[in-house]
């Protein structure tokens, strides 16, 4: 477990806190996050903090479920779209290392299910 996951699911916590009283839920039964693969977010860690931070909430015994969202870069060198596994990588067509990442550094609460 490392302390980013830690944060993160605070930042969550903090969220769904808000959310309650905005929207007059009392208890979170499943939280539905997005995360990209370039986000540096461990997922396995995520998943234990999540449990942790949750106990004796409104999202004490909430369900995670987590959607994985690929990392792409338009690549400046050949003019594609390409997916890329991990920030600085070279381009799979080209090789060449000017990606600017279009997508996958997000995390995000993309739905909550509640009572």
């Amino acid at each position: 477990m490392t302390m980013h996951e830690m944060s993160l699911c605070e930042g969550i916590l903090g969220v769904l806190e808000q959310q309650a009283g905005a929207q007059n839920f009392r208890r979170v039964k499943t939280v539905f996050l997005e995360i990209g693969s370039l986000s540096g977010v461990e997922v396995d860690a995520m998943r234990f903090s999540f449990e942790v931070v949750m106990r004796g909430t409104l999202a004490d015994q909430a369900r995670l479920e987590i959607s994985h969202i690929p990392g792409s870069a338009w690549c400046l060198g050949c003019g594609h779209q390409v997916e890329v596994l991990q920030l600085y990588d070279e381009c799979p067509l080209c090789g060449s290392f000017q990606l600017q990442v279009e997508d996958g550094q997000q995390m995000r609460i993309k739905e909550l299910e509640v009572e």
